[in-house]
């Protein structure tokens, strides 16, 4: 948690982040790039996610199948996702097996082979997966949510793709994004772990500064105009559960609202998507039998997103008798100060969740880069400080502010049997 990192940005234009931790004999890499589903348009949404999944698929000097031998002989444990602004990638080896995962990096950073017959074999793995989320009714509640919040902004569309554009997406479209946004002086590597500084920082410059440095990418700037009004809407599927999902407006990360309204989604529905007893949504919806779970939900982003509440209804209760008590509750935060007790809580809660997602090794190298996709690494130094300023007036004001129902979207999933 304190602030003893090392950063360097090498020749090409790569950053460096490195944090000496001697607790354990491991280390964990983490590789970064400014690229995620915002970055796509009309007709490759979905290209990202793809192009990450070509990441696995070998180089000459690391075909794909050796690789997770050699990750998993040599005791470590590799992984990758993409989101709405980044992708990354990472890998947690003792420490000293690392150098298999820099080489790796800085080989697939420049090297990756995107063979045709890949290309369709991960074509038909995609579209399974695209299919397969189809089928839950939260994915398809979440995603028609997203589109209608969203009718400017590249954040219209899921990190997975359209499916038209899973179909049409070429070998070429993918080693063009690749090429394009795979470059050094658009990526951030982060380690942290038991290694010394000067020798780690001379490896990873014998390894990556030799790649060439691109055109830094330009990212996709269609800000997403003023919503007009509350839009309410209804998905028709299978099942039993009626699901509710309530989205409202919410600023990036870097806003200066962001933190109380991390403290504000504490008292509603609990910290992080969790649902939390002691807060008020599960009090008044769930203990009251108004729904069967609820929670809140928001994310750092680099542009202005959304915070949904999901409320699974309970079977005596129309959804209308679910989303006025959801009303209530906001009000009263609107209506009332809250109480410095209650305040205290829930920035404890906050606390909490944020000190323990980001005390081991491998969470510390993510939170490294992670921050810099956003903002840079002091916002992730300084968050605890931001959450204990938050006053009551701070949390009365943000709720007036940012939940109020011209500016949402509320969809409703309505079952029809197990029918298909």
């Amino acid at each position: 948690m304190e602030n003893k990192i090392t950063q360097v940005t090498l020749k090409n234009g790569m950053k460096v982040r490195l944090k000496e931790i001697h607790t354990a004999p491991i280390i964990s890499s983490w590789m970064w790039y400014r690229v995620g589903s915002r970055d796509e348009s009309t007709g490759t949404t979905g290209v990202s996610h793809w192009t990450e999944h070509m990441q696995f698929k070998g180089t000459k000097k690391f075909p794909a199948n050796v690789l997770d031998k050699a990750i998993s002989r040599e005791g470590g444990r590799w992984n990758a996702a993409t989101s709405r602004d980044s992708t990354h990638y990472y890998e947690t080896m003792p420490a000293d097996k690392i150098d298999l995962a820099l080489r790796l990096e800085a080989d697939r950073m420049n090297h990756s082979l995107f063979n045709p017959k890949e290309v369709a074999s991960e074509r038909t793995v995609i579209i399974s997966e695209r299919e397969g989320h189809e089928n839950e009714p939260l994915f398809r509640l979440t995603e028609a949510v997203q589109q209608i919040a969203f009718r400017v902004h590249p954040y219209h569309h899921e990190v997975i793709g359209d499916m038209a554009d899973l179909h049409a997406i070429t070998r070429d479209d993918l080693y063009d994004h690749y090429r394009r946004y795979y470059i050094p002086n658009n990526a951030v590597l982060a380690l942290a772990g038991d290694f010394e500084t000067k020798t780690m920082l001379k490896r990873i410059k014998e390894l990556f500064e030799p790649i060439p440095k691109g055109e830094t990418p330009s990212r996709l700037a269609r800000p997403e105009p003023d919503q007009k009004g509350e839009v309410r809407f209804s998905v028709e599927g299978p099942g039993e559960t009626t699901f509710i999902q309530v989205a409202y407006r919410f600023p990036s990360a870097t806003h200066p609202d962001y933190f109380p309204l991390q403290v504000f989604d504490g008292l509603l529905g609990g910290v992080s998507g969790l649902s939390s007893k002691t807060s008020r949504l599960y009090r008044e919806l769930v203990d009251k039998e108004y729904a069967v779970e609820v929670s809140g939900w928001a994310e750092a982003t680099i542009d202005p997103y959304l915070y949904r509440v999901t409320m699974i209804t309970h079977p005596k209760r129309k959804p209308e008798q679910v989303i006025a008590a959801l009303d209530a509750e906001i009000k009263k935060l609107q209506d009332v100060l809250t109480s410095k007790d209650e305040l205290k809580r829930a920035v404890k809660q906050a606390r909490a969740v944020f000190v323990y997602g980001s005390e081991n090794i491998t969470n510390q190298a993510f939170w490294m880069g992670y921050v810099e996709m956003f903002s840079s690494y002091e916002w992730f130094t300084t968050y605890l400080d931001n959450l204990a300023k938050v006053t009551p007036q701070d949390i009365q004001r943000v709720a007036q502010k940012y939940f109020q129902p011209a500016s949402r979207v509320i969809g409703i999933y309505v079952p029809k049997g197990n029918e298909a």
